[in-house]
């Protein structure tokens, strides 16, 4: 049991440092090959930040933990905006651009729906479960190739005018950091996978609750990082679009190209108070943002509020 934590702590350790190291190269080798600064933000650090859900995703599946796999997506996502905003609102109350409110929060209320109406086959259809299908799947990814679309056009409209910024590593070296990156976060996925689930087997505790706790926590501490960072130096786009991004690619890719992949996934002990918490915290940040266009300390406070409700009945029960 000991031993189990410890390996948690370390895969955790692996998974951080090995996104981390992850986006530094994949960031300087797309300054070598002269791509956008904005395509790298937008594409690379938001993929780099939700790296550790991926490989536990990956992983989980690879070893047929398929409650673990929505646990840590659901749980992510519950996180990030519940309890990462909250606390950045708290810290500074946070603006919201115009086009943020338009475009990139529908479409995360958007997907967040998709997957709860994609899942509960028994209450919206005539399924006698409730599971995520290959075709499922295909669809989620499909929302995700307009995503990308989007990020692409994006990117064209606000190029920099200075594009001749010097790679901080030389091409060499940024592949490697990309391959040590990729060796940590595989690595850490596999540790936190293996010793989760004896854990959760040892203290006769399921999947599901030890995957939307400790594991979609540990995996989301990057994004945590980055937004307590910068709600403190006021930067006002990184700490919502961070959590936005992450998100989106947490649901897309995430969940969406493992079961791809490996096929249907029939998570068996989720229950609706999971997947309407998915749905209510995507709708409660777009609410927040299109009254006032800002998340005050209040609003933040509320959110937290939320996030300790539900954690505590889904402790309890």
């Amino acid at each position: 049991m000991i031993l189990s934590i410890i390996l948690l702590v370390a895969g955790f350790v692996f998974l951080i440092k090995g996104a981390d190291v992850f986006v530094e190269g994949a960031s300087s080798t797309a300054e070598n090959f002269k791509i956008s600064k904005m395509l790298i933000g937008l594409t690379i650090v938001a993929f780099g930040t939700s790296a550790p859900e991926f490989a536990v995703s990956m992983s989980a599946l690879a070893s047929g933990s398929t409650d673990m796999v929505l646990g840590n997506v659901m749980g992510s996502c519950i996180l990030n905006i519940l309890l990462i905003l909250g606390i950045a609102a708290l810290i500074r109350p946070i603006k919201i651009k115009d086009n943020t409110v338009k475009k990139e929060l529908p479409l995360c209320m958007m997907i967040s729906t998709l997957l709860a109406v994609l899942f509960l086959d028994i209450s919206l259809g005539n399924g006698t479960v409730n599971q995520i299908t290959r075709a499922d799947a295909i669809v989620i990814l499909l929302f995700f190739a307009v995503f990308l679309y989007y990020l692409v056009t994006l990117a064209k409209n606000k190029r920099e005018k200075n594009s001749k910024v010097k790679p901080k590593y030389k091409l060499s070296k940024s592949l490697l950091l990309v391959g040590i990156g990729l060796v940590g976060i595989v690595v850490g996925s596999q540790l936190v996978v293996d010793s989760a689930s004896h854990i959760a087997s040892a203290i006769g505790i399921s999947e599901r609750v030890i995957s939307l706790t400790v594991i979609a926590f540990g995996t989301s501490l990057p994004e945590l990082v980055t937004t307590v960072v910068a709600a403190r130096k006021d930067e006002q786009d990184l700490v919502v679009g961070n959590i936005i991004g992450s998100n989106i690619f947490n649901i897309c890719v995430v969940l969406g190209i493992p079961v791809a992949i490996f096929g249907t996934i029939t998570p068996a002990s989720f229950q609706m108070i999971d997947v309407g918490m998915l749905v209510a915290s995507a709708v409660l940040l777009f609410i927040f943002s299109v009254s006032t266009k800002r998340i005050n300390r209040i609003e933040g406070a509320m959110m937290l509020a939320l996030f300790a409700t539900y954690y505590a009945v889904i402790l309890i029960a």
